[in-house]
């Protein structure tokens, strides 16, 4: 068996592959409902083979969208047709896992297909909050500050969201704290310029996720996984880096996150990014190595070979997988029989198999 198609026990929960399916946003959502588009695209995924798919960064408030199109966590009215989902991704023997997020001063945009940039408070946009009153990008909407009450109601609404996502049936829960949304926001010098504390030092940079952390561990299972995004660099001078990373990766070990999910930029608009295969991994492999918490790597990973041999190297425990697994959402399956691993595939599949 190969190091990819090897099971991994995460606290209560065991993957029966390390291949998952990375939050992909979908902007397809009305007021924040999952619909059948989200049912078909995640549950093709799981019907792939992938050990845990995990849904698209879900907003904890409705300000805390990227866009009004993105899916929401922020009432219980959400919560039936995720179950329905969910309850479709177990059948398929995979964990379903979600991304509990808020954008932060990059909220209030346009779909990706219609140039982000600013969404007019006449055209469905709204005033978003940040930890400064710094705008992401010229054509990105001005941010408010947000003040410590603010603050509270942040996580207040991530400990609500884990409590729902729990209701609805997802059995790992991450929060992101990546990609220049708002956690991310706080945690860089780049886009927090607070003098309270909340901004300044380090300790006061990383307050906020702590807090988020403290209060999803109220309402989460503790023998469910919590994981963590993080972008573990800026790619701009300075801003938040790779020893940040091992430093935060180290705290939050003994905060009680069970595996750091490392991705990288996304903060500020002028990143410098070198882009290649894998190019995210030395970040995972740096943290791992360093720390021993459990790491998932992403970015441009896109078949198997590379990826079980960066497990298979020990630089991380699990891979992500985004845009291969959106070219090709059976590409466990056909990974597996590139590996020489003997797997199951869905009985109604099973004349393909060979």
């Amino acid at each position: 068996m190969s190091t990819l198609f090897n099971p991994l026990t995460i606290k209560g929960i065991t993957l029966k592959n390390r291949l998952i399916v990375s939050p992909m946003c979908q902007y397809s959502s009305t007021d924040g409902f999952a619909n059948d588009w989200h049912l078909v695209h995640l549950g093709s995924r799981a019907v792939g083979g992938a050990s845990m798919v995990i849904s698209e960064a879900t907003a904890v408030s409705p300000e805390g969208r990227i866009s009004p199109r993105d899916l929401g966590i922020w009432k219980d009215e959400h919560i039936e047709k995720l179950m329905q989902i969910t309850a479709f991704i177990k059948d398929q023997q995979c964990v379903p896992g979600i991304q509990l997020a808020h954008a932060g001063r990059k909220a209030s945009t346009a779909v990706p297909w219609k140039g982000r940039g600013k969404v007019a408070e006449e055209e469905g946009g709204w005033a978003p909050v940040a930890p400064s009153a710094m705008a992401f990008a010229d054509n990105y909407p001005m941010p408010a500050e947000l003040d410590t009450a603010g603050i509270h109601n942040v996580v207040t609404d991530f400990a609500k969201a884990a409590e729902r996502a729990f209701r609805a049936g997802f059995q790992v829960v991450e929060i992101h704290a990546a990609h220049g949304y708002l956690l991310h926001q706080f945690l860089s010098p780049l886009s927090n310029q607070r003098v309270d504390n909340y901004g300044g030092s380090f300790g006061n940079r990383i307050r906020l996720l702590l807090e988020v952390i403290e209060g999803v561990k109220t309402v989460w299972p503790a023998d469910l996984p919590l994981l963590v995004r993080i972008s573990a660099t800026d790619w701009a001078e300075g801003g938040w880096n790779g020893d940040d990373s091992v430093r935060l990766a180290e705290i939050l070990k003994m905060a009680g996150v069970d595996l750091i999910d490392v991705s990288t930029g996304g903060l500020v608009s002028h990143q410098q990014i070198p882009i290649g295969p894998a190019y995210q991994l030395p970040f995972a492999s740096k943290i791992k190595k360093e720390t021993g918490i459990l790491t998932s790597t992403v970015g441009l990973i896109t078949d198997a070979v590379q990826a079980e041999t960066i497990l298979a190297n020990g630089d991380a425990d699990a891979v992500m997988m985004a845009r291969e697994l959106l070219r090709n959402p059976y590409f466990p399956l056909k990974a597996a029989a590139g590996l020489g691993d003997n797997v199951a595939w869905p009985v109604q599949y099973e004349r393909a198999k060979r």
